[in-house]
């Protein structure tokens, strides 16, 4: 299973994801069994390392993302990911646009997909301070939290195979 994380830069919303899904993945039966990545709809970004505030965010609940680099959606990701996860509507529209009609069905918003907060997109926090990256960390280890119970559901119940 591969999952990939959508915003706009990958410097903050994603990342924050990446390291959230990773953390409770690895702590869960799904160690191994599922890969995650982020990128960004824009390359503004690519090759920097996260925003030095969701890396202090992160690190602040015991989660390192210093290692990750942006990158931007690229049209190869539609076909090496299970399911493309974006932060909010714009997003979502934005990932769509470009989606081959075949990958349409995988382009989902991160909250609802994992059915937490539903309808409720995780704000940029760019523009803020730290309560609002840490708005952001709330959403994203929410959601990724209950990524680990949908995706431990679908291999118990025979939905998903290795």
């Amino acid at each position: 299973m591969k999952l990939l994380v959508v915003c706009l830069g990958n410097i903050c919303r994603s990342p924050l994801a990446e390291g959230a899904l990773r953390a409770r993945i690895d702590a869960s039966p799904l160690a191994g069994r599922v890969q995650v990545d982020s990128a960004g709809t824009g390359d503004w970004h690519a090759g920097q390392p996260p925003d030095p505030r969701a890396i202090a965010c992160a690190r602040g609940h015991g989660v390192d993302i210093s290692m990750l680099r942006a990158r931007q959606l690229r049209q190869r990701d539609y076909a090496d990911f299970d399911w493309l996860l974006c932060a909010d509507g714009q997003n979502l529209r934005d990932v769509l646009r470009e989606a081959p009609p075949s990958s349409r069905g995988k382009v989902v918003l991160l909250t609802e997909w994992a059915g937490v907060h539903e309808g409720c997109p995780v704000p940029d926090p760019y523009n803020g301070g730290s309560a609002e990256f840490e708005q952001a960390w709330r959403l994203v280890d929410s959601a990724a939290r209950a990524v680990v119970t949908r995706l431990c559901a679908e291999w118990d119940s025979g939905i998903i195979r290795d």
